[in-house]
């Protein structure tokens, strides 16, 4: 449960948030080649019925659904990882290109804090003493909730350590 990891010391807490995407790559080259079929046939049709300039929108279409579902499986690579340490709170933002981007935090001072606000999903802050970070952008609600409680008890369960002494 607690491993030591580095120099930071024990891991109390580690979660990995990744984008969800109901479409995996072959399902995705799936319906994009179902969309080329329906195009084809359509262009096809077009064609025959003497009305060939249908057939560039038609191809125009098909690149542009082909690129935004790229752009959307790309933006699927992005990631934040947050790890409690006994010495650090990390938190890791991994963007689609790797790029990342890492924020620290004392965890002596660490407070998890969800903001509500009306009729919008709320944001889920981890403050200190001199530092805000956001984390879990892209979850909805209830994971929210499930990753604030959860990162709370890993913060509670780091400050108040429970010894093993087997001299009563």
């Amino acid at each position: 449960m607690d491993a030591p990891s580095g120099n930071h010391g024990v891991l109390y807490f580690e979660a990995e948030l990744r984008p969800h995407r109901s479409l995996s790559r072959k399902a995705l080259l799936c319906v994009l080649g179902g969309m080329a079929l329906g195009s084809l046939y359509v262009t096809t049709l077009m064609y025959f019925m003497g009305a060939w300039p249908v057939i560039g929108f038609n191809g125009a279409d098909i690149t542009l659904a082909a690129l935004l579902f790229w752009l959307n499986s790309r933006a699927a690579r992005a990631r934040e990882i947050i790890r409690l340490y006994d010495a650090v709170l990390e938190i890791t933002n991994i963007s689609p290109s790797g790029k990342e981007q890492v924020t620290t935090i004392s965890p002596d001072w660490a407070k998890v804090e969800l903001q509500e606000r009306p009729g919008v999903v709320p944001r889920l802050l981890v403050r200190a003493r001199n530092a805000v970070a956001e984390v879990g952008r892209q979850l909805g609600e209830a994971q929210k909730r499930d990753l604030a409680g959860a990162l709370d008890r890993a913060l509670v369960r780091r400050r108040s350590p429970r010894f093993s002494n087997p001299n009563p």
